[in-house]
């Protein structure tokens, strides 16, 4: 249980006495809602009274029954929901300083003077416009008799936090904004049931997606489902584009590929600035190739539907951190907005951000297109290089000679098929004859060694499962075999895509390169498992995809309980000796307990789960979820849980448990999955290709340093390189865990939103960090 090493601060008495207002504005966005939920539920933890302010900036204006307390129960059953609740409405009165001024006499005699903003860059604009002019608006409310001397003193200074919610992940500063990630979900359901239908019939497909000045939207789907061609606002097509994009699609069907994709963002424009439509594009192919054309505007689908797992988690997590912020706050603190950079929740000055999201227009329309893209961020543009990497090279006349082999290893995940389709296609470009090892280490021993085309990895991404075929086989007893055939293939470099037996085989290939020469290849591992437990990586692919299987069983699990009442679940979810999905998911889906493996718990916590159960029975949320890791304990197993909780709540609530098993390893990988692997794919085929230069010594490949075998992973904000043997001080083999887990900082997030009283660390709190992107590009 997370302790408060911060003796100072009281987060449960930091709020006593202030009050906090909530509003969503423009555009909604899924994901709102648990932002929203998050900012009340913390918000009454920290002793302040919170109020909602229905409609946005009109209900600010409007006043009256527009602005309501919020309770701890008005935010149940809310974290599912897509849209926002409390609504959200486009405001011309606010506009208006008169509109600014009724807004301010409002507030103040209700004693508010924390304003929470979630929404785009226009509404967090509007807000800090609202917050500069305070004490104007304040001096006239008490000249025209409107408030006291006494109220304008007490609300003399307004704090003002923001929350950017936005499908278009248009808000520089922040990796994803609110509603990014529930966006690409929907686009990638359609983009998945058009590709069944057109590989029919030999179709080519045109999808037009959201983004009028941004193409985050359309650029992840072209990595996630690998289109033929994107259009995207910040970097329009060179000159003649029409003879390039007609000699793709040739090329394409030439290799045999039955279907073309193309992705329109909305915004798409040409080098001239003019846009470039879904119809124009039609006529185009149908006109010059005469291929069956179809053309798909998916509107406003995209904003529809419920969140992702990960916006809930993410809206979740920017709403603790907003009132941290705003509690904080002294009046000379700019105005801040809570972003996220890699797994890290950060505050950024406000009107930084909005200066950098306007100098991205402004690079766009003065045609400086490669600002434009740097601009947008790190994560963008890492983004545009992955794709124009994998979809605008051909592959060169002069092959490398070098042979690199591709295996997956450990249970299958989501995910895994697109990594193997970006670092084929990937050392395809780089001039290397690629090799598909099948069924794991077994393969490798056995020679179930292919070579491995462009063509046959097509259509990939989207498949669940591991079309290479996988076993958990560790190398160790088959090292004399496996020697024998890398030496057999001539493989120079190996790419091993998996989960903890991923790593610990690697690690054994490299303990062997004293005894087998043949071992003295570069190798990279990729961490893929639903588990998340692979040590060197934040994140493994697979585990996003799990993660939202759990997270919408449990939502469905929790609707049968909406008519019978008085009801806890029990799930058991997968992750070995990891908790990770256990808390993620307990996030997620507004668990009222994950017990896990890494956060012991005894029977005086079972008990202290039963009697908040029975508390909360008596309130008008009348539901319980209890999530529990697979290996967390032992002695107090699934069923010993559900027989003491069914025991326990005998005459007040009955229970019911599910054991979720393989569904959480199976279906069709999600957005993030797609575009991680394809990233991870074709970043480790790259730095094989470096690492394969320097280890060349008179004609043959020769590595056995320790930085030539690493595990690639997301650490913090960057996809690193980290050698295996380094890594074997931080892991735990017995429990196949690494020592040091980030995510268990986020796990009193959960406590407290389930209504715990425990006390929130905040020792760790996010100081204001500055939109590191200098000026210098724009003074060219």
């Amino acid at each position: 249980m997370s302790q408060n090493v911060h003796p100072t601060v009281d987060p449960t008495k930091m709020g006593i006495g202030r009050s906090i207002a909530v509003l969503t504005s423009g555009g909604d966005a899924q994901g709102m809602n648990a932002a929203v939920r998050a900012t009340v539920r913390v918000g009454l933890y920290t002793g302040a009274k919170v109020y909602f302010v229905h409609e946005g900036y009109q209900g600010l204006v409007d006043g009256g029954d527009n602005i309501r307390p919020a309770t701890w129960e008005s935010v149940s059953m809310m974290l599912q929901l897509g849209g926002t609740v409390i609504g959200s409405a486009r405001c011309k009165d606010f506009r208006s300083r008169e509109g600014r001024m009724q807004a301010a006499c409002n507030l103040v005699k209700l004693g508010i003077t924390n304003l929470c903003v979630i929404g785009g860059d226009g509404s967090l604009t509007g807000a800090n416009e609202f917050r500069t002019e305070w004490s104007g608006l304040l001096a006239d409310l008490v000249r025209a008799g409107k408030i006291t001397d006494e109220q304008a003193r007490k609300s003399s200074h307004l704090n003002i936090v923001g929350m950017v919610g936005s499908i278009d992940n248009d808000f520089c500063g922040t990796d994803m904004t609110i509603g990014t990630d529930s966006a690409l979900h929907r686009i990638i359901e359609v983009v998945d049931a058009i590709t069944t239908t057109a590989q029919s019939h030999q179709r080519t497909f045109i999808l037009e997606v959201m983004g009028r000045h941004c193409g985050y939207l359309a650029l992840v789907t072209a990595l996630a489902c690998g289109a033929d061609w994107v259009f995207i606002p910040e970097m329009p097509p060179d000159e003649g584009w029409e003879n390039h994009l007609c000699r793709r699609l040739t090329d394409q069907r030439a290799r045999g590929s039955r279907l073309n994709v193309i992705i329109v963002a909305e915004g798409a424009i040409s080098r001239d600035g003019k846009p470039i439509t879904s119809d124009q594009i039609k006529k185009l192919v149908t006109d010059r190739l005469g291929f069956d054309t179809r053309t798909t505007i998916l509107g406003h689908v995209q904003r529809g539907g419920t969140p992702s797992a990960f916006d809930r988690i993410l809206g979740s997590r920017m709403g603790v951190e907003a009132v941290m912020a705003l509690l904080e706050a002294t009046p000379d603190t700019p105005a801040c907005v809570v972003s996220l950079s890699g797994n890290q929740a950060v505050r950024l000055p406000l009107m930084e951000c909005v200066q950098v999201t306007k100098d991205v227009t402004a690079a766009m329309a003065q045609g400086r297109f490669e600002d434009a893209i740097k601009l947008r961020g790190k994560s963008f543009e890492n983004n545009w290089n992955t794709y124009k990497q994998l979809a605008h090279i051909n592959p060169p006349d002069v092959k490398s000679n070098i042979n690199v082999a591709i295996m997956n290893i450990g249970a299958p995940c989501a995910g895994m098929n697109a990594a193997v389709r970006a670092a084929v296609r990937m050392g395809i470009i780089q001039g290397h004859n690629m090799l598909a090892v099948h069924d794991g280490f077994d393969g490798l021993a056995h020679g179930q060694i292919e070579p491995i085309t462009w063509t046959s990895v097509s259509g990939w991404t989207g498949k669940g499962g591991s079309m290479l075929g996988t076993k958990r086989t560790l190398p160790a007893k088959m090292l004399e075999e496996i020697s024998q055939n890398i030496a057999k293939h001539n493989i120079h470099a190996l790419v091993i895509i998996g989960g903890f037996e991923a790593y610990v085989g690697g690690l054994e290939l490299v303990q062997a390169r004293e005894k087998y020469e043949e071992m003295c290849i570069p190798m990279v591992v990729i961490p893929a498992t639903v588990s998340n437990n692979v040590p060197g990586s934040d994140f493994s692919i697979g585990a996003d995809t799990a993660l939202n299987t759990i997270t919408s069983t449990c939502d469905r699990i929790k609707q049968s309980a909406a008519g019978t009442k008085r009801r806890v679940f029990i799930v058991e979810t997968m992750g070995g000796y990891c908790g990770y999905l256990a808390t993620m998911a307990g996030l997620a889906a507004g668990a009222d307990a994950a017990y896990i493996f890494e956060d012991k718990f005894n029977i005086k916590d079972l008990e202290m789960n039963v009697e908040h159960l029975v508390e909360k029975m008596k309130t008008t949320v009348k539901r319980g979820l209890i999530l529990r890791n697979e290996n967390c304990n032992a002695n107090y197993t699934t069923d010993f849980i559900f027989n003491l909780y069914s025991e326990e709540g005998k005459g007040i609530f009955d229970c019911r448990k599910n054991v979720l098993g393989h569904m959480q390893q199976g279906g069709t990988p999600t957005p993030f999955d797609r575009n991680f692997g394809t990233k991870m794919g074709a970043k480790s085929v790259m730095w094989l290709t470096e690492k394969l230069k320097q280890c060349y010594r008179h004609g043959r490949i020769f590595a056995n340093t320790l930085d030539s075998a690493c595990v690639l992973g997301m650490k913090k904000r960057a996809l690193t390189f980290q050698p295996l043997a380094e890594l074997k001080a931080d892991t735990d083999f017995e429990h196949r865990i690494p020592k040091t887990q980030w995510w268990l900082k986020i796990r009193p997030i959960m406590k407290i939103l389930a209504k715990y009283d425990i006390k929130l660390d905040t020792s760790e709190h996010a100081d204001m960090e500055h939109v590191l992107k200098k000026r210098s590009l724009l003074a060219k």
